[in-house]
């Protein structure tokens, strides 16, 4: 009976079941490093059990684990080496990368749990535990607590129905959108052109046309919204002044309308939108740009709208882990050292060792407003374009200097960050402890803070314990 109840270590299992363990998909590369320092078990070789080529156990089951996850699985070969050699032959790194780059463009794990942060021109969106809040100025609506409120000076959770679980949500200037566990998409905001997806504003409403087709993403323009669904097909709806709805005219379309010319292209893996113009990424990695050519946005070398979608011949069968840049050069936001304008896709040669994992940037309202955003697969931040209010997060810069080549914002140096997003004038970040820090403007409390006009240094934000109206500033104050 004593050996029945005597505890076992995990080193005492057959190897197999160790392998079995560590290939479960259920452990970080973060986990697989500390088991790897901390037990003898997997390290050093164990013969027979897997090919002499890997290092351990760990490395054989970070080997098993890329080869089954969703970003690296469609890759060609070329590119699966490319990023292997990138990675400098370490499969622990390729997981960590193709880790961090699926939680940068959806929710992130973090200690505290699961988070998505997203700003807006004057507001921020954050998801929490699968529920939504937000904070800043409502115009239109756009917080999602009705046209009453105007302005939310701290995190406040937005109503849903009682069974709706949030995965991801995307902000624009006067509209947002939430898709569901379930693939549902919710949306609220400013409606004029109908880019909500049905005729209603104020609090965030199912999109009906949707119904019965689950999606797994949504991308909101300035006043047109992208659905991507689980099955690989792209919907869009909204003002299609230039194309950017994708059907090979300029109609718009006020319910959510299948995009044809994508069907032919194969599964799409990814969306996004910018102002007037929008992108999808298929599983091969090839890009299509679609909408307004204005200051060359879409890489096609030439500023001219395409009404369907075009393939950017410049990334295709090229590797994408690495930063290009495009587009207008005004203020340094192209990386390049200087402010020239760049027509088509051109590597960004000071980043090329990093291997990036999410590009963000800011293209909102005009050129002057330019700033961009590089999250590298060891949670650093390299940041340049304009300092805009401080949004760009120098602290030793002033707040209209530029920053014309990628350099490492210092100040958020002590934290491993895990998603970032930038607004018209400011930024938030998420780091793998679901901490949340902001800088930039907050003249509008879109920094969930009440007392500060302004943070050029990175600020904790908190989510308070709250009812569901603390927070609010109404039309009647």
């Amino acid at each position: 009976m004593a050996d029945i109840l005597r505890p076992t270590s995990i080193e005492d299992l057959p190897s197999h079941l160790i392998v079995e363990i560590l290939s479960c998909g259920k452990l970080s590369v973060v986990d697989l490093v500390c088991l790897e320092l901390t037990s003898r078990a997997f390290r050093g070789s164990h013969h027979g059990l897997f090919p002499p080529s890997f290092r351990s156990l760990v490395d054989f089951a970070a080997f098993q684990l890329c080869g089954s996850h969703p970003i690296y699985a469609p890759m060609s070969p070329n590119a699966r080496n490319g990023v292997f050699n990138r990675c400098r032959g370490n499969w622990k790194r390729v997981l960590r990368f193709l880790q961090s780059v699926e939680q940068s463009s959806n929710v992130v794990e973090t200690s505290l749990g699961n988070m998505q942060i997203r700003t807006g021109k004057y507001h921020t969106l954050l998801i929490k535990d699968s529920s939504g809040y937000s904070c800043g100025s409502s115009l239109c609506g756009v917080l999602g607590h009705g046209p009453e409120t105007t302005q939310c000076v701290a995190f406040t959770r937005i109503n849903f129905p009682s069974r709706a679980h949030v995965i991801q949500v995307s902000a624009s200037h006067n509209h947002a959108a939430f898709v569901m566990q379930s693939g549902e998409v919710f949306t609220c905001g400013d409606n004029s052109s109908f880019f909500c997806g049905h005729r209603d504003v104020g609090r965030p409403r199912l999109v009906d046309a949707l119904r019965g087709i689950p999606c797994k993403q949504v991308a909101t323009g300035l006043s047109f919204t992208i659905f991507l669904t689980r099955q690989g097909h792209v919907y869009t709806c909204g003002a299609n002044s230039h194309g950017q709805l994708g059907h090979g005219d300029t109609n718009d379309r006020p319910i959510p309308t299948i995009v044809e010319p994508l069907e032919s292209v194969g599964a799409i893996a990814q969306i996004a939108a910018g102002p007037s113009y929008s992108l999808a990424i298929t599983d091969d990695g090839t890009i299509h740009s679609f909408g307004s050519g204005a200051n060359f946005c879409l890489g096609h070398g030439l500023q001219r709208d395409e009404l369907q979608p075009r393939p950017i011949q410049s990334f295709i069968r090229q590797d994408i882990h690495i930063v290009y840049t495009w587009g207008k050069g005004y203020c340094g936001a192209l990386g390049h050292g200087d402010e020239v304008d760049k027509i088509t896709p051109e590597l960004l040669c000071s980043l090329r060792s990093h291997v990036a994992v999410q590009v963000l940037f800011n293209i909102r309202v005009c050129a002057s407003k330019r700033k961009t955003f590089v999250l590298v697969d060891d949670g650093s931040v390299y940041g340049f374009g304009w300092m805009a209010f401080g949004s760009l997060g120098f602290t030793d810069r002033g707040a209209s200097d530029k920053i014309t080549k990628p350099r490492i914002l210092d100040s958020l140096r002590p934290y491993h960050i895990s998603q970032v997003s930038t607004g018209l004038y400011h930024t938030v970040v998420v780091t793998n402890r679901g901490q949340i820090f902001g800088f930039g403007d907050n003249e509008r409390a879109q920094l969930g803070h009440d007392t500060l006009r302004g943070c050029l240094k990175p600020t904790e934000i908190f989510v308070p314990e709250m009812e569901n109206n603390a927070g609010f500033v109404s039309e009647t104050g």
